[in-house]
């Protein structure tokens, strides 16, 4: 998927939601018998004309094996035939040698049809490069994350006065390019948007830590809006985990509406619908 395209569907669905499927077994329904499958297709059943993007995070379907392995499977290939103008994440971090990083490409974007993949770029270029020679295939670099941890290394502040997750994204221009590299950047540092956007002022940002995480939807599309929206903002156990009744996707429908609105107020006020 190209990037006009994304662009495409916000403007047409008034939205830049990004639903991560992170299904846990132990929090699904009870009356689905642990069907990873079953839950996913409803929920994104009645979500798919509210987001454009879903993001399946591979832990939770690793974690249950060969059947958790089919189960994503079966979903990614639902999403594609069913609403082929999804954006479709894989969310596995990966990040590894070349030789390794190749397989994995092959794996996400060839063995399963991913549209992108999210990458750890610690091992550096050789690492992400192989995911990048895919036409309309997207790496979503890790730059700033949302969890408590990111203080742990990514603050580490350079003589230039540059956090090392800028010096992340700063390298990797040299690798790709707005039509092929995405950055994650957690909501919950909502305000080092501003930094970021004056790195990248034209590529696209993976989202996450809005709802659950504590993050605010208003500050991140405040220091993180551009020209195309360029933004792409995830939410997961607010929509997933809504209710844990037989009415579950009625529930997640009603959350992602909520979010799907404020959504279109803010494209609303840039001018972008």
């Amino acid at each position: 998927m190209t990037k006009s395209e994304i662009f495409e569907n916000i403007c047409r669905k008034k939205s830049f939601l990004c639903i991560g499927l992170d299904t846990d077994v132990r929090k699904i329904p009870s009356f689905l018998c642990n069907d990873i499958f079953a839950f996913n297709k409803a929920i994104i059943d009645a979500t798919a004309d509210l987001c454009v993007a879903y993001k399946p995070n591979l832990a939770f379907y690793e974690s249950e094996g060969l059947r958790g392995w089919e189960a994503l499977e079966q979903t990614v290939n639902y999403i594609r035939t069913n609403y082929p103008e999804q954006f479709i994440i894989a969310d596995a971090k990966r990040g590894d040698i070349g030789n390794t990083a190749d397989m994995y490409a092959h794996v996400f974007f060839e063995k399963m049809p991913f549209d992108a993949l999210t990458v750890a770029p610690y091992m550096g270029e050789d690492s992400v490069v192989p995911f990048l020679e895919f036409q309309n295939k997207w790496v979503i670099l890790l730059a700033l994350t949302s969890n408590s941890g990111a203080e742990d290394f990514q603050f580490f502040e350079n003589k230039n006065g540059n956090f090392l997750f800028e010096e992340v994204i700063i390298k990797s221009l040299k690798w790709g390019n707005t039509d092929n590299m995405m950055y994650v950047v957690g909501a919950t540092n909502a305000e080092m948007l501003s930094r970021i956007r004056k790195i990248v002022p034209h590529h696209f940002l993976l989202v996450p830590g809005v709802g659950a995480q504590g993050g605010s939807l208003q500050e991140v599309a405040k220091y993180g809006i551009n020209s195309q929206c360029g933004l792409l903002v995830n939410s997961s156990r607010q929509i997933l985990y809504a209710d844990n009744g037989k009415n579950f996707a009625a529930a997640a429908r009603a959350n992602a509406v909520e979010i799907q609105k404020e959504m279109e107020d803010l494209l609303k006020d840039k001018n972008l619908i």
